[in-house]
């Protein structure tokens, strides 16, 4: 998988979550992809300080993306 095809799948499976984080208020952007495997986005608005933050990030969000794109192995929250 191309950078650019590995980054269109990332995007999909943002646009696949963010939904359900706007429901709450929230949102998320990608920051960058490194060596094709990290992900780092940053969580916004309700989300930031949200105490379930990281478990949405571990099961909703770094989930999606792994079912986007199976070589991602850790999506990280980098905070404003």
């Amino acid at each position: 998988m191309s950078t650019e095809e590995l980054r269109l799948n990332v995007e999909k499976a943002l646009d696949e979550i963010r939904p359900f984080l706007q429901s709450d208020g929230g949102d998320i952007s990608l920051l960058s992809i490194e060596n094709g495997k990290l992900v780092k986005v940053q969580l916004q608005g309700a989300c930031v300080g949200c105490s379930v933050n990281q478990m949405t990030l571990k099961s909703g969000v770094e989930m999606t993306i792994k079912k986007h794109a199976p070589q991602i192995e850790q999506v990280i929250n980098i905070e404003a």
